[in-house]
């Protein structure tokens, strides 16, 4: 086994595995050492939302927290799909959360912690990452966030 599955074991994070038939878009680029993710959504593993309604009405920091570590997590099931491997991603470079808000909310950082911690926990340092986080009007199917990222994959 290796390294980071080994941690991801250790965290007791299961990965979910996704039926991705029947999609016109795809979950990720790869060019050259350079995988480009689309957003990852908040869902389980038949694509139905876990989490749903605007952070600051509906939901609390801690809901979209945890939201945002449900996108990171489907996030490296779609790493692990594309690349084999979790060893092989040699450092997380951008990610971007687009939090669904409340007119009045302002805390979007602390619900994209959610992602950024967990890319932390199952990669250490290679999990920082450059980062922005803002927020929006509506997301597709009510989700409050949706995390897009850039990581580096090494040979």
């Amino acid at each position: 086994m290796s390294e980071i599955s080994d941690r991801i074991e250790r965290l007791n994070i299961i990965l979910p595995i996704r039926d991705r038939r029947g999609q016109g878009a795809v979950d990720a680029v790869l060019v050259r050492d350079m995988l480009y993710l689309s957003a990852h959504l908040p869902t389980d593993e038949e694509g139905r939302p876990v989490y749903t309604g605007k952070l600051g009405k509906e939901l609390n920091v801690e809901d979209g927290y945890q939201a945002a570590r449900l996108c990171g997590m489907n996030m490296l099931a779609t790493i692990k799909e594309y690349i084999g491997e979790l060893d092989r991603v040699k450092y997380v470079v951008k990610a971007l959360g687009v939090v669904n808000s409340a007119e009045d909310f302002s805390s979007q950082p602390a619900v994209m912690n959610g992602f950024s911690d967990l890319m932390v926990e199952v990669f250490g340092k290679r999990g920082q990452h450059a980062r922005s986080a803002m927020g929006a009007y509506a997301l597709p199917e009510n989700v409050p966030i949706a995390v897009e990222a850039i990581v580096c994959i090494r040979d």
